[in-house]
């Protein structure tokens, strides 16, 4: 006998915390958004137990590699629950892992989502993956499926969290690994959107975390805090498409996230080669300078957490800059050339 019911009374799974229906409900709300991402690759429709993608393509190239990533979004998401505000954290999902996929080198192919959740809400749940679809739809990915956990329980009611994996391919000569990077080589960095998807912890130590304080408006922000932080993360795989379809090779490229320029730069160098960030080449966003204000937070450890307004810094051949900066304008993103490689211990000195 189940020691927590009563006697006599019947105990089904919606008593105990899980609601079938509600999962179903969510399924079909979160139809028309899924269908928005589809590529010809994809085989089948929504609700398989497993998403089916042809690998007809790869077919053409010499010597296909696929490549993967994984990444959720952090402690983000308590803004979002604060603000009540779900459509573009799944935005910040799919950029945190398809970013990886293209930094490599790699054309993302298709993505899927994970929410675990105290409680089923149909329409929150719609809400979170339309941001996904949306955040899909900028990287030319597929949303071929996911999953909706229900954990009463073990999550607070109003709360979730949200995952993604991404699959990605790429022709192994055109894997960017950074082992070509030599001194002379020029630093381009690719304007971020703000925060990002990192370094929340941090916030949410500088900034009381109400409605109130997220609902304040600064006018060096031009809106509120809330409107800052909740900003989606850049997803930059147009832009790293753009360069290589002008002919350029990509020597190198870091994608900016936890860890910041100290830990992600020297990620993409080869041993022998430092890189040179020159901090006045381009202006830092106001949401960084407000952090390191109001937390009174050093100017190495924000440059040790934030990307600091640019999502990935790339390294190219001085002859291609010019192209490169054309390239990543055309795809919509804002360069700059932001330092240059030369021979040392590896590593990043910001000047």
């Amino acid at each position: 006998m189940c020691r927590n019911a009563r006697i006599g009374e019947k105990v089904d799974y919606k008593k105990a915390g899980v609601d079938i229906e509600a999962g179903y409900r969510s399924v079909e709300l979160i139809g028309e958004h899924v269908k928005r991402t589809m590529r010809p690759e994809v085989l089948g429709g929504i609700g398989g137990f497993s998403g089916a993608f042809s690998m007809e393509a790869l077919k053409n190239m010499e010597k296909p590699v696929l490549l993967s990533g994984t990444d959720g979004v952090g402690t983000k998401l308590k803004i979002a629950f604060l603000l009540d505000k779900h459509d573009t954290i799944g935005i910040d999902c799919v950029a945190m892992c398809v970013n990886d996929v293209a930094c490599a080198g790699g054309e993302p192919l298709f993505f899927l989502d994970y929410i675990a959740c105290g409680r089923n809400e149909p329409e929150k749940i719609a809400e979170i993956v339309k941001g996904v679809a949306e955040g899909c739809r900028q990287a030319g990915a597929a949303l071929v499926g996911g999953e909706t956990a229900e954990h009463p329980g073990l999550m607070p009611e109003d709360e979730y969290d949200l995952a993604g994996f991404a699959v990605g391919a790429a022709q192994e000569k055109d894997l960017i690994t950074g082992e070509r990077i030599q001194e002379g080589d020029v630093l381009v960095g690719l304007a971020s959107s703000g925060v990002h998807s990192n370094g929340f912890s941090l916030v949410r130590k500088v900034f009381e975390m109400t409605r109130e304080s997220l609902d304040t408006y600064y006018e060096e922000l031009g809106g509120t805090l809330g409107e800052a932080l909740l900003t989606p993360t850049k997803i930059y795989v147009k832009a790293l498409r753009s360069i290589r379809e002008a002919g350029v090779v990509l020597k190198g490229c870091s994608h900016i996230t936890g860890g910041g320029f100290y830990e992600n730069i020297p990620r993409m160098l080869p041993e022998g080669i430092r890189a040179l960030v020159e901090k006045d080449s381009y202006e830092v966003p106001a949401i960084f300078r407000l952090i390191s204000s109001r937390g009174d937070v050093d100017e190495k450890a924000m440059y040790n957490t934030y990307n600091m307004g640019l999502g990935m810094v790339l390294a190219v051949a001085a002859e291609d800059v010019e192209k490169t900066l054309e390239a990543v304008r055309a795809a919509g993103e804002t360069p700059y050339v932001v330092g240059r490689c030369e021979a040392g211990e590896k590593g990043v000195v910001l000047c």
